[in-house]
C-alpha cells in the first residue's frame, strides 16, 4: 500500500510538472537546442545574442544581475545583438527573451568578469 501511495503522488507531480510546461516552446528533452546563442561567456566588454530559429522582431531582451535587479533592457531585438557589459559588475546574470505578453520564450546565464 505504502508503494502504490508512493507511485500515485509521483504519477500526480509528474503530470502537473508535463501541464505546466505545455504552453513552452517545443524542444526535445536533452537536446540542448536554444532559440539564441550568446557568446563570449564569459564576457568582459561585450556579449553577443544570436538568433537560432523563430526570429520575431517584438521579442524583448532583458538582462537581469544575479539579485534580480534588471539592468539591461532590449525593447526591439535584431536576428543579432550586441550588449555592452563593460560597465556590470563582476559576476553571473540572467538574461530572459520575452514576446508581447510577458511569456518568457528563452533564459539562460552568463559570466562577467574583469
Amino acid at each position: 500500500m505504502k508503494n502504490f501511495t508512493i507511485l500515485l503522488i509521483m504519477g500526480f507531480l509528474f503530470l502537473g510538472t508535463a501541464k505546466a510546461q505545455s504552453g513552452r516552446p517545443t524542444v526535445p528533452q536533452g537536446s540542448g537546442f536554444r532559440i539564441m546563442k550568446f557568446f563570449p561567456n564569459p564576457a568582459s566588454t561585450y556579449i553577443h545574442f544570436e538568433f537560432q530559429k523563430d526570429f520575431d522582431k517584438t521579442y524583448i531582451l532583458q538582462i537581469y544581475n544575479f539579485l534580480g535587479k534588471k539592468v539591461a533592457d532590449l525593447n526591439q531585438v535584431t536576428p543579432r545583438n550586441q550588449i555592452d557589459v563593460s560597465g556590470f559588475n563582476r559576476g553571473i546574470y540572467i538574461y530572459q527573451l520575452k514576446d508581447l505578453t510577458g511569456k518568457v520564450i528563452d533564459s539562460g546565464k552568463f559570466q562577467v568578469e574583469r
